[in-house]
């Protein structure tokens, strides 16, 4: 794991359904472990697993144990499995197109 961060285990999977109120990716996630690695509440991070990586909000939860998230609609991953978590760094995102690109 980068920086030595402790990996973190899927402990729980949320699959939603059409017509669920809340639906999308969602990981849930012990404050500790957010605080350790820099994580806010409501931020976007890179959830990487062993077969994919996909993006989703973090929501902070104090009754998950340490070590462990929860994820709600992220494809690829299975309880049990390991996660790596990244922050999504929107300011230095690649430009795709020059149509997009702003003078400074």
């Amino acid at each position: 794991m980068a920086r030595g961060f402790p990996p973190l285990q899927v402990g729980g999977f949320i699959a939603t359904r059409r017509g669920d109120a809340e639906r999308g990716p969602l990981l849930r996630l012990h404050p500790t472990d957010a605080e350790q690695r820099l994580i806010h509440e409501g931020e976007l991070v890179w959830v990487y697993g062993p077969r994919r990586h996909e993006l989703a909000p973090v929501v902070l939860d104090d009754t998950l144990p340490r070590g462990f998230v929860v994820v709600r609609d992220l494809a690829g991953l299975a309880i049990t499995e390991t996660v790596r978590l990244v922050k999504h760094d929107v300011r230095s995102r690649p430009v795709l197109t020059s149509a997009l690109a702003t003078d400074a």
